[in-house]
């Protein structure tokens, strides 16, 4: 197709595909968190993996140079989030613009399901800081894909917390604050007296507001959100992706997903769960709303026989790395057999700590051991899956619109 010097989304016979900056088709197969730095204990201070690499390759420049030709062997062509920038002048390369914001936040807040006051001066400069950083140098930079701006936030109940954002914002949010005046306008709006509905207490919650006055604000909210982290890239680099906010588990309401239209150019999703159960139904519905294609931001399968204790994880064991490859070659087959699907990103380079990330888990997510040892029999069939990958999304979606 046309070449245009950076990558872009196009649909070409009902088939959606990015198109790279010379013009040819493309499907975002990329790894998350390919890091020279790794995981680390916060407790004993050791990065395992960190320690495993500086040993063995004496630099970051000659790991970096390994690793990219690692995953070009293996069929990927995407570095994905929360990776070294030493890989990004290599290999096409996406970023996660908000994590930067919350390493200065710190990630307590991640881990209580906290959200942002995004309708507060505040939470805009820290966005503008953040887009100005780390968007305004790459804007002419033709491997980056695209920005994903967040990473899981707290949308509703999930395993976090189980708060709607009505009630975050009306019970915990300062009084006063620009999000608790926001949410006492609304129910105002409404003909709600909030004021009151908050002198009487989280515990009269469920009494006092309706699961609908929960799904409208969460859609005020959704607004303020995308189009403010729309507002603050595009003021600064007016032409690469903004892929989305990557959503946990699919928790993907659609009042969120009506509001998010304007503002992004995929939807992005994450999903932790056995291969046969993947959830096209949901996908189908996201795209049949927004119009817009779906990137798979993160998946991954952990196994029993990798010596990892996977206490704290996301996704139940398998037995052996041949099930971790199985598992892969059904997902992805499943996953590009969808017309709308763009790419897919493996949740990640190099397992955990065996005695827990900052995060607790210790889990087998890794492509390599925590010695930089590749998973063979995984290996190989990621492989043989990614050298198809294009064939089946071109065949198998011309198969389903007959």
């Amino acid at each position: 197709m046309e070449a245009r010097g950076l990558f872009r989304l196009e649909e070409r016979g009902g088939i959606w595909w990015f198109v790279d900056p010379q013009g040819h088709l493309f499907l975002s197969k990329g790894v998350n968190h390919c890091s020279f730095i790794g995981d680390g204990n916060p407790k004993t201070g050791r990065r395992p993996y960190h320690e495993s690499v500086r040993a063995r390759y004496g630099s970051e420049e000659a790991w970096a140079e390994a690793t990219v030709q690692r995953l070009k062997e293996w069929g990927f062509n995407t570095v994905g989030g929360w990776s070294s920038p030493s890989l990004f002048s290599m290999m096409p390369y996406t970023i996660i613009v908000n994590w930067f914001l919350m390493e200065d936040l710190g990630a307590d807040e991640w881990l209580r399901g906290d959200f942002p006051d995004v309708f507060s001066s505040d939470y805009e400069e820290r966005v503008e800081k953040a887009v100005a950083a780390h968007c305004l140098p790459r804007k002419d930079d033709p491997l980056l894909v695209g920005y994903f701006t967040d990473n899981e936030l707290h949308w509703g109940p999930d395993w976090r917390s189980p708060d709607h954002l009505l009630d975050r914002y009306l019970f915990q949010f300062p009084q006063g604050s620009p999000g608790h005046q926001e949410a006492i306008a609304f129910l105002k709006q409404r003909g709600r007296d909030g004021e009151r509905i908050r002198d009487e207490g989280k515990e009269r919650a469920d009494e006092n507001l309706t699961l609908e006055d929960r799904q409208a604000f969460l859609g005020v909210v959704a607004r303020r959100y995308f189009s403010l982290w729309h507002k603050a890239i595009r003021a600064v680099d007016p032409h690469h992706l903004i892929l989305g906010c990557r959503f946990a588990g699919l928790r993907a309401p659609e009042v969120i997903l009506m509001e998010m239209i304007p503002f992004v150019d995929a939807v992005s999703v994450q999903w932790y769960g056995w291969s046969e159960n993947f959830p096209i139904a949901a996908l189908q519905k996201i795209h049949e709303i927004t119009g817009k294609p779906v990137i798979l931001s993160e998946f991954s399968f952990i196994a029993e026989d990798s010596g990892q204790p996977n206490k704290k994880r996301a996704v139940e064991p398998v037995p052996t790395q041949k099930d971790r490859a199985s598992h892969y070659r059904t997902l992805v087959k499943t996953l590009m057999s969808l017309p709308f699907a763009v790419g897919f990103h493996w949740f990640e380079w190099a397992d955990d700590p065996p005695d827990g990330d900052y995060f607790g888990e210790d889990c087998n997510y890794g492509l390599v051991t925590t010695s930089d040892e590749p998973y063979q029999d995984l290996i190989e069939e990621v492989k043989a899956v990614n050298q198809w990958v294009d064939r089946w999304h071109q065949e198998r979606t011309s198969e389903c619109r007959q």
